[in-house]
């Protein structure tokens, strides 16, 4: 048995840079210790959660009540730009990266699961899930701009940590 564990853990770490992103960063144990993500790494998960962004807040502006529908479409607008310099630092050929055009697994549950709530209970998972995404972006954004590998990316990633912490700011102030 421990030399099963053993090869499944070697296999990973062998097979981690053949994945479109490191087990380390999906597992949340970057951020624990306060490891800067790889370049493909935080142009996925900025990828990815600008995505899910942008789909939880267009269901939001359809279910939610006024004060969230006022936050979400924020969140629509400013993520969408957010996208878009991405794409545009990745296609100018400033960046060398690939970049995610779905969903993955995991986000794309969280996508269907709040599909599923209606009125007060989508209301009180939006905001519980808006907290915690932006506060994993803030962590992102920071980890990369103090300790990632591409110039520009890093410029990328501290002009706009001071609105995804305007975004936590507004997202904990939605609960009150």
């Amino acid at each position: 048995m421990i030399r099963l564990a053993l090869y499944v853990a070697c296999t990973l770490v062998v097979a981690a840079p053949a994945c479109a992103q490191s087990v380390s960063e999906r597992w949340g144990i970057n951020a624990t210790l306060g490891i800067s993500p790889s370049t493909q790494d935080f142009v996925n998960e900025v990828a990815l959660n600008e995505m899910l962004e942008v789909e939880l807040s267009k269901l939001a502006e359809e279910r939610a009540g006024a004060k969230i529908k006022e936050f979400a479409a924020r969140m629509v607008k400013d993520h969408k730009e957010t996208s878009r310099q991405l794409k545009a630092l990745i296609r100018n050929g400033q960046v060398s990266v690939s970049f995610p055009d779905i969903l993955d697994a995991a986000r794309q549950a969280t996508l269907d699961r709040l599909k599923g709530l209606q009125s007060g209970e989508f209301d009180k998972a939006f905001e519980a899930l808006q907290i915690s995404i932006h506060n994993d972006a803030v962590s992102l954004f920071e980890r990369y701009g103090n300790g990632g590998d591409h110039r520009d990316l890093k410029v990328f990633a501290f002009k706009h940590l001071p609105h995804l912490q305007e975004h936590w700011r507004l997202a904990r102030d939605l609960k009150r």
